[in-house]
């Protein structure tokens, strides 16, 4: 078996975690073949690989928490490694400040040791030795201001004061993932493990933890989804594919853009290496030219300067061909919405809301309560009543429908196959089959019952039952989840490339910032209705202040 090993000499290495010929069997199947890896500080590295791949498993090796079949993981000596947790009920008899703390182990126990030395009754003077030694310690591991910083970082993620006494138990959800996030945050760990860190954070948590990380000078290693997230903080991507893992420079957009530029260069066999290197320069420049002023993007710039054709490697991963082509152009009305209203147990879940569709559109639907965006999506396509108010689809329009739960379009027991031919004018097996092909369901993947799909699977159904729709007005609730980052990136562009109509909701920034050009917030006091990217809308201060305004009154 290979190990985890706090090495007691490693010469000319200072600051760092190795990976040294790691494999893992797992299941009766390689999920690790030879891995070789060193993370240094002042970078941050996102974790990427498609579902199954592993992702999650190569940071429990990091931290120790499962030994490798073969291989070495080797931490400099004296480091401290933290890890964000999922357990979001590990701690519910436990005061908020107080589990921030215990993210540093040492200084806790510390912290607990001087608490019942100095509740004795009966001091001594090797107490008093021990205490004094303990107070060294405390103060090298900066405890006077322990609380101080667990208060920041619990503020910074959104926690207000007036919760930092109160136990766990007392929390939502959504603010328990926070306190763990704080955590694994607190001390200035020297290496820095979080698995899917931005889930449940509110966008002003994910703006916060991004600053953060920008300017957190130790190790990071980070597994995430968020595309807008990786880009914003990593220097460097880590792809986890077909049982290896390679090392890139670069956010995940350099990493995605670079592959398939050389993917391209690969298959056009005429272009001579001179005019590749300039093609791969000018393409380096361009992503140099986008870094922030953070020290992070400083660094990645310049290593992005020394990299060479030969540094690059296309990326073997697979893509679902995600393609929407509107049977029909769509005419000058398409929908108009004039005052819904809906309750829901009791709730005023939509109060009047008006708004017109106009051609071209791609609106991005976002606020707060989810169930508003739902509920407005569900009327607009006939699935549910409103209270009142109407609302009138153009004659032109033809509307396809993707809802958050598609769980009754796979009750029952077909193959994918037999599944999609439900769906499509073109009834024949060769049509089918290289259409499921093209959504990664190729040979004996296309007659998998749709009983035993996962979830992304069930999504990548989805999409292509709505690409054979030819509906110029596309609606979307939340078609993000469950999905790799590849098949992410497919819809993304598909949606950009789409000629028609769209309404949708994600949670996913990049996704909702390179797709929509409008934008409607839903609050408890009206819309927001803005023609601008996503980015514009949270950045414009006037804007912002009128959401605020919203909320509060």
């Amino acid at each position: 078996m290979g190990k985890v090993l706090i090495v007691k000499n490693m010469e000319g290495f200072t600051n760092m975690i190795s990976v040294s010929n790691v494999s893992l069997q797992f299941s009766g199947r390689k999920l690790f073949d030879d891995v070789n890896i060193k993370f240094t500080p002042g970078n941050c590295y996102g974790v990427i690989g498609a579902n199954g791949a592993g992702k999650s498993t190569l940071l429990k090796i990091l931290s120790g928490e499962i030994e490798p079949s073969t291989g070495d993981v080797h931490i400099t000596p004296g480091e401290r490694l933290t890890v964000l947790k999922q357990d979001h009920f590990e701690y519910e008899e436990v005061e908020v400040l107080t589990v921030v703390l215990m993210g540093h182990a040492r200084l806790y126990e510390i912290m607990k040791e001087k608490d019942i030395i100095y509740a004795k009754t009966d001091f001594s003077e090797e107490d008093g030795m021990k205490a004094a030694e303990l107070e060294g310690e405390f103060a090298e591991l900066n405890g006077w201001e322990a609380e101080s910083e667990a208060a920041i970082l619990l503020s910074g993620l959104g926690i207000d004061q007036d919760l930092h006494y109160k136990q766990m138990k007392e929390l939502t959800g959504a603010d328990k993932v926070k306190v763990l996030l704080a955590q694994a945050l607190f001390g200035k760990p020297d290496i820095l493990l979080l698995d899917e860190p931005t889930n449940h954070l509110d966008i002003k948590a994910i703006k916060w933890l991004e600053e953060f990380l920008l300017n957190f000078e130790n190790i990071v290693i980070v597994v995430s989804h968020d595309r807008y997230f990786l880009n914003k903080v990593c220097t460097h991507m880590v792809d986890i594919d077909f049982s290896k893992v390679q090392l890139y420079v670069g956010n995940y957009d350099f990493w995605y853009e670079s592959s398939q530029l050389l993917l391209r260069m690969s298959k056009d066999q005429n272009k001579k290496k001179e005019e590749k290197i300039k093609e791969l320069e000018k393409f380096i420049a361009r992503f140099s030219s986008n870094a922030s002023k953070a020290k992070q993007a400083t660094s990645r710039k310049k290593q992005l300067d020394k990299l060479t054709l030969d540094d690059i490697k296309p990326s073997l991963r697979r893509y679902p061909f995600v393609d929407f082509k509107p049977d029909r152009e769509v005419g000058n009305d398409l929908l108009f919405v004039d005052g819904l209203t809906k309750t829901i147990d009791g709730e005023k879940v939509l109060d009047n809301v008006t708004f017109r569709v106009n051609k071209g559109d791609k609106i991005a639907f976002v606020g707060k309560d989810e169930m508003a965006k739902t509920t407005l999506f569900k009327i607009l396509m006939g699935e549910l009543e409103a209270d009142s108010g109407q609302y009138t689809w153009g004659v032109t329009t033809s509307q396809e429908y993707f809802s958050k739960d598609n769980s009754e379009f796979f009750n029952v027991d077909l193959n994918l196959v037999d599944w999609l031919r439900q769906f499509s004018v073109d009834q024949t097996e060769n049509f089918l089959r290289g259409f499921l092909g093209r959504m990664l369901f190729s040979g004996e993947e296309a007659l998998k019952s749709t009983k035993v799909l996962s979830g992304g699977e069930k999504v990548r159904c989805m999409l292509s039952k709505m690409m054979l729709s030819g509906a110029n007005v596309l609606i979307f609730d939340e078609p993000t989840n469950h999905l790799d980052l590849e098949s992410i990136q497919s819809l993304n562009n598909g949606l950009i490339n789409y000629s028609g109509t769209l309404l949708f909701t994600s949670h996913d920034h990049q996704f909702v910032q390179t797709v929509a050009n409008r934008i409607i917030e839903i609050t408890p006091n009206g819309l927001i209705d803005k023609e601008m990217s996503y980015d514009e809308y949270l950045e414009n201060e006037s804007v912002q202040k009128q959401v605020e305004e919203m909320y509060a009154s």
